[in-house]
């Protein structure tokens, strides 16, 4: 198999391109987002107004005694205030729904593209890496669709707007005012590249974190067998114990950050109020003009102090944004290579020709496999552990494409036809069945609607699953559990074999269980699986002597290669590989069976 991929993207600088991408999801929504940038504007450019105001409303008003104007003065800051509100109300609500709904797409347009991916893709990325980018990524980059670009806008034509303002008002207290801009930028750029890669430490050991949990729950059994208990927790403890630490370094940045910001910001309002205690003495300036510019310095260090830590989290949404989007330009090299003739079922034959195939592009895993299976044959794969055996299954459903040679269905190689409907005609029971956290019913007609239940009690009968569904508390309505934990691997096996006879396939693949059975249970799917061959293509990787003597044709694998083909009488009186394996097999059943007895 191809090695995973660690690296990744934690960082990325500001690209337009992206920008252009994520907004293919707002488009549906255009007329909102241009009426919310309206609003985020209006707020904008409302705020700096008010300080304008008062210092009129004070030299003019307040300062000549003129209480009338001043009332009216007073009540055009009311709606002005109350104006600012509304907008502010109103553009955060709908940035908020815009990039609720925008993310709502784009989940489930990156969940209908990994449907579309091939096997192949999954065996190179780890699901817990594949479910990141449906959950946290989608969620880093809502900062963004959710107004964060916006933000960082309207804040900077916030900041220049004060600039202008203070400007206009006294050119000299401005210059005084700004004086400490110097330090607060280099104890912004300070408190960014600190906190940037403390981030990126912590996401490095939540990974770290959730990839321990996910194998200390899967090895539960394991570990409490060999009372392991006290060793995972000093683990676990110590994996804890460093995430934890990032995040007390996190928040000493921030400690440190803000306080320095607002200590900063009392020197310039110490700055003004030095600047203009002799100016309004000698009336240089007014009082008014104090007050505005007052406010203007409390106004101007906010957005000054959020824009830091909104361009960290444009850049972790960048990053994510491109990592998903390597997931959405990843193309399926099955699907895209599928045909477009149906495949309405067999009609004569299935065709292994001169098949080779590698996992990796380098180890071959089959060798030059040939076998033709005919209409209505039910057909043995036997060989050792490693020899092809499931491989061989894979490449039926075209989960993987040869590297040489072709399978033919009547005589058409199999990627002439369209995929899907060659999938509907073909059933898999695997061994190790997977059941959905759902219902039983939704199991058995894997959320068919159109199925009627009448069809679903019939399958249940002829296989003979009835009576231990008809067992549980709520019968056909019982919720499985996780990986249908509380059933028995017999039980599991009767729910995956009834699925499959409900499907009515022309071919069938069935992979025996191996895992040892509760004896009634093993003679019920026994019973079950010739119902369910009965009348059908079937291709069976045996591991039943039963069902290895039953079939039309036994195709003997050995590391990678077809070494016998033939029935069991020819294959058994030849007395080569096929003999030995029927051997060891019935030796194993017969201790098997003298210790059960």
């Amino acid at each position: 198999m191809s090695k995973f991929v660690t690296e990744e993207v934690d960082f990325k600088e500001f690209d337009w391109k992206i920008i252009k991408r994520l907004f293919v999801f707002v488009k549906p929504y255009i007329k909102y987002f241009y009426l919310a940038l309206f609003l985020m504007l209006m707020t904008t450019i409302l705020g700096p107004v008010r300080p304008y105001l008062s210092k009129v409303a004070i030299d003019k008003y307040v300062l000549q005694s003129n209480a009338s104007g001043f009332l009216l003065f007073v009540l055009i800051i009311f709606v002005v205030l109350v104006l600012h509100s509304i907008f502010q109300f109103l553009a955060n609500y709908l940035m908020k729904w815009l990039g609720q709904s925008a993310i709502h797409n784009l989940r489930n347009t990156i969940f209908q593209h990994l449907q579309k991916l091939d096997i192949s893709y999954f065996d190179r990325n780890p699901v817990g890496r594949l479910v990141t980018r449906v959950t946290n990524d989608i969620e880093t980059i809502s900062d963004i669709l959710s107004g964060g670009l916006i933000t960082i806008i309207t804040d900077l034509i916030l900041i220049f707007s004060i600039i202008g303002f203070m400007f206009y008002l006294n050119f000299k207290l401005t210059l005084l005012t700004l004086s400490v801009l110097p330090l607060l930028v280099f104890a912004t750029i300070i408190f960014r590249n600190k906190v940037r890669k403390v981030f990126r430490e912590i996401r490095q050991s939540v990974a770290r974190l959730n990839s321990f949990i996910n194998e200390f729950l899967g090895g539960i059994l394991t570990i409490k067998l060999f009372n392991r208990e006290q060793l995972f927790n000093e683990k676990f403890d110590k994996i804890n114990l460093e995430n934890k630490n990032l995040w007390v370094r996190t928040i000493n940045y921030y400690a440190i950050f803000f306080p320095t910001i607002e200590l900063l910001s009392a020197i310039s309002l110490g700055l003004i109020i030095w600047f203009t205690a002799e100016n309004i003495l000698s009336k240089a300036m007014t009082i008014g003009t104090f007050f505005a510019f007052i406010q203007y310095a409390e106004m101007f260090y906010r957005p000054v102090r959020d824009l830091s830590e909104k361009f960290t989290n444009l850049q972790n949404a960048m990053a994510s944004s491109e990592r998903i989007f390597q997931v959405l330009e990843t193309r399926p090299n099955i699907e895209v290579r599928t045909g477009k003739i149906p495949f309405n079922g067999l009609k004569d034959s299935i065709e292994f020709r001169n098949v080779c195939f590698s996992y990796d592009g380098e180890k071959e895993v089959l060798k030059d496999v040939s076998f033709k299976i005919n209409r209505g044959e039910t057909v043995a794969i036997v060989g050792h552990t490693g020899a092809g055996k499931t491989t061989l299954v894979n490449l039926l459903f075209r989960f993987y494409e040869p590297t040489s040679g072709e399978i033919l269905f009547d005589g058409v190689n199999s990627s002439l036809y369209d995929l899907k409907s060659l999938r509907q005609k073909i059933a898999f029971v695997s061994q190790d069945v997977f059941l959905f956290s759902r219902r039983i019913i939704d199991n058995l007609s894997l959320g068919s609607e159109s199925l009627p239940s009448s069809e679903i009690i019939e399958a249940t009968k002829r296989i003979g699953s009835l009576d231990f569904i008809d067992s549980l508390p709520e019968k056909f309505d019982t919720n499985v559990i996780e990986k249908g934990i509380t059933l028995s691997a017999g039980q599991k096996q009767l729910i995956a074999l009834t699925r499959a006879l409900i499907r009515d396939p022309d071919i069938l693949i069935l992979d025996e269980a191996t895992s040892n059975i509760d004896p009634e249970l093993e003679k019920q799917i026994e019973k079950s699986t010739i119902e369910l061959i009965s009348g059908r293509t079937s291709i069976v990787i045996a591991h039943r002597f039963s069902t290895i003597q039953r079939a039309n044709k036994i195709i003997v694998l050995h590391k990678g290669r077809v070494r016998e083909i033939g029935t069991h009488s020819e294959l058994s009186k030849a007395g080569g590989l096929y003999a030995k394996l029927v051997k060891l097999q019935f030796e194993s059943q017969k201790v098997y069976s003298i210790a059960e007895k």
